[in-house]
């Protein structure tokens, strides 16, 4: 069976947080992440790699020993020395780790006092009051552990889209090596780009004679085979994962794809409407009694019930259907259109690649510009640039400039807002960047009240420009800290701020819900990467797709403009 990078990722991860929870080697656990965190952001197969021989120890954050860990997990299915760890550290404890808000320290504390080993056992201590008593814990952190294990019950049914769109992408080209496959489409919740999916459905059409199903059922990643027919045959991937897989004829390939692709509220309002006309609209076609006047395409399913093609990102039942009515629908933003990503990081910080190295990478994506935002020093761990560095860096962007065409290095800096809403860098330096991209590092747990305080404050700084990942949350990991997200917007409008939709695949965060809001009150987005090495450019596709869910177009988003039309737009009011 093959290892996706994924299950590369994961069982790196686990070797982490076990060895966290020993108390070993900071070090350690520190390789075995950053090299969880290349593999898992890597744009080709691990597998394939060692398939063809290639040498893992060229990748970011890997080297010789790793490699040939890695090597040997992926040949044999057993990474080395995880066993030994485990000996000395429940692995069950891993689970309990990823819970926002614990550390090694503090899961080796309760484990020890508790003799809490898994998530239901962390689940009853805390609501029998046992984890208050523990010493540096007390009510407010127990009620914030219960909290996160609800996050964590709740995500782990559903994969984030990222992990989802890796692992279904590799079943369908299998299935593409049937020559007889014509048409292959992966539908449901993937194709609408939520940011986490549950299962995915497969559709194909092909040709008499074709043995897809049975490449299917025989796929090396099944673990389960539910179901086996003709038409239609249902498999459970070792990730636990369900798929489904329809062969159709042409003539109801669209209908199926409508259908299929959902939401089920989408297809109700649409069914409605078919019904209205004395229509019937199913999986099948369109039906006038019992003859088919439409199936084959999607735009010919809609078109027959009087509305346009509606893009599968819209299809939420949110005021699509009506707009499609009206003609109103929006001309949706596409990658295509990004001139420009404006939250990069390099080797400075806590980067992968150097200055120069991302710059030439965006240029390669065909950029106009590209904005460099180290973090500032506040951010420690990450080694955050102090004052004198970052005039440093001003330099060295000037320099660079200079020596490269149809390109511009942007002067930016990733600023913390501290607790107090001041901003970790003095207005002497700020003044001299480009923009900034503010952001809420620490103090999660404020109120609403006091963290929307909190960011307000910072944005009547006037070197304040973009409000970064503006709720804080990672996907399946931690939820957003409270904050009034619309009076955040109302007020950005006012001052000339924007706010970031931050394209990484463990945030995509604003929402899809906000990514409306912010388009219904007026206020600019920046439809960012957060990219920390050079494959994480690509990342602008997942940012693309949130911002299409939330109905944004060209004109709301200031990184598709010409570097004149951007300046303008970060200029304050």
């Amino acid at each position: 069976m093959p290892a996706h990078n994924n299950d590369i990722a994961e069982v790196m991860e686990k070797m982490a947080n076990l060895i966290e929870i020993k108390g070993g080697n900071q070090y350690r656990i520190r390789a075995y992440r950053n090299a969880a965190q290349t593999v898992k952001n890597l744009s080709k197969s691990v597998s394939d790699m060692i398939n063809k021989e290639e040498d893992l120890s060229t990748l970011p954050n890997i080297g010789k020993d790793l490699a040939g860990k890695i090597k040997k997990y992926v040949k044999k299915g057993a990474f080395p020395g995880i066993k030994q760890v485990e000996r000395s550290v429940p692995p069950e404890l891993n689970d309990i780790i990823r819970i926002s808000g614990l550390g090694g320290k503090r899961v080796k504390k309760i484990y020890d006092a508790l003799e809490v080993k898994t998530l239901e056992d962390l689940k009853k201590a805390g609501e029998e009051g046992k984890i208050r008593e523990l010493k540096g814990f007390g009510e407010k952190t127990e009620q914030k552990i219960l909290e996160g294990i609800s996050t964590v019950e709740e995500s782990g049914k559903r994969l984030k889209l990222s992990v989802a769109e890796k692992i279904i992408s590799d079943l369908v080209e299998h299935l593409k090596k049937d020559k007889k496959v014509k048409n292959i489409t992966v539908a449901g919740s993937n194709r609408r780009k939520k940011e986490t999916v549950g299962d995915a459905d497969i559709l194909a059409t092909c040709k008499k004679g074709s043995g897809v199903m049975d490449r299917f059922v025989d796929y090396e990643d099944v673990e389960k085979v539910i179901a086996r027919g003709k038409t239609k045959s249902s498999i459970k991937l070792r990730s636990g994962f369900q798929v489904d897989l329809r062969v159709l004829p042409e003539v109801s390939y669209g209908a199926a794809l409508v259908y299929f692709t959902g939401s089920k509220a989408h297809n109700i309002a649409i069914r409605k409407i078919a019904g209205k006309k004395k229509f019937k609209i199913n999986e099948y076609g369109v039906f006038r009694g019992d003859k088919r006047i439409a199936g084959k395409t999607e735009k010919g399913v809609y078109g027959k019930i009087g509305l346009p093609y509606i893009a599968p990102e819209l299809r939420e039942d949110r005021g699509e259907v009506e707009a499609g009515k009206k003609g109103k629908l929006p001309e949706l933003v596409s990658t295509d259109d990004i001139r420009g990503d404006l939250h990069v990081h390099t080797k400075l910080t806590d980067g992968k690649y150097t200055l120069e190295e991302m710059a030439r990478a965006a240029k390669e994506r065909g950029y106009e510009y590209v904005g460099v935002t180290e973090h500032s020093k506040h951010l420690t761990v990450a080694g955050g640039l102090k004052a004198k560095e970052v005039e440093r860096e001003i330099r060295r962007v000037d320099k660079l400039n200079k020596k490269l065409r149809k390109i511009t290095v942007l002067k930016g800096i990733e600023v913390d807002i501290l607790e107090d809403g001041s901003l970790d860098l003095p207005d002497s330096i700020l003044k001299e960047l480009d923009y900034t991209v503010c952001a809420v590092h620490y103090k999660f747990g404020l109120s609403a009240k006091k963290q929307t305080e909190r960011v307000l404050k910072a944005m009547d700084n006037k070197y304040f420009n973009i409000l970064a990942h503006p709720t804080g949350r990672m996907l399946k990991e931690r939820e957003a800290y409270e904050i009034d997200l619309e009076k955040i917007m109302r007020e950005a409008k006012k001052r000339g701020c924007l706010l970031e939709l931050n394209s990484h695949p463990e945030r995509l965060d604003l929402n899809d819900v906000h990514c409306k809001m912010a388009k219904d009150i007026g206020v600019k987005i920046a439809v960012n990467t957060d990219a920390h090495s050079i494959g994480e450019l690509e990342y602008i596709r997942y940012g693309i797709g949130q911002a299409r869910r939330g109905w944004l177009e060209k004109k709301d988003i200031v990184n598709t403009g010409t570097m004149k039309q951007l300046k303008k737009a970060l200029k304050r009011k």
